[in-house]
C-alpha cells in the first residue's frame, strides 16, 4: 500500500466529509469493489482465508489481503490466527458490523427487488 500524506488537501477534505456525513463515513468503511462481498460472506459466519479466497474467486490474493487488513484496521472484522501447522487463520465480523446487518440485508433486498 502506498503511503498517504495526512496533510494533503484530498485527505483533509475526506476527513471533513466523513465527519459531516455519517452515510459517507459508513460507505467509506464498507464500500468499494470487494469489501461488500467479503462482509456479505462473513454475515453467514466465520470463515477461513482459503475458503474466502475460493468463494470470491475473481479477487486477487493481493487485493483480498489488502481489504482484509483494512477491514481489520477499521475494527470491522476479527482475525484469529490459530497456532498450528499449516497456519489456520479465521475471519469473522465484529459487533460493529453485526449492528449494520439489518441495513446490509435491506440493501440486498433492495437490489433483488430492482434486479440489480
Amino acid at each position: 500500500m502506498t503511503a498517504i500524506k495526512p496533510a494533503s488537501t484530498n485527505q483533509v477534505n475526506k476527513r471533513e466529509n466523513d465527519t459531516k456525513c455519517p452515510v459517507t463515513f459508513t460507505l467509506n468503511k464498507i464500500g468499494g469493489r470487494w469489501k461488500p462481498l467479503i462482509i456479505n460472506r462473513l454475515l453467514s459466519g466465520p470463515i477461513r482465508y482459503g475458503e474466502l479466497k475460493r468463494e470470491i474467486s475473481a479477487i486477487t490474493e493481493k487485493m483480498l489481503i489488502q481489504h482484509l487488513k483494512e477491514l481489520e484496521a477499521d475494527k470491522l472484522i476479527n482475525r484469529v490466527a490459530h497456532p498450528v501447522v499449516p497456519p489456520h487463520v479465521e475471519y469473522s465480523l465484529t459487533d460493529y458490523v453485526r449492528d449494520l446487518s439489518p441495513i446490509l440485508v435491506a440493501m440486498k433486498d433492495w437490489a433483488t427487488k430492482y434486479n440489480i
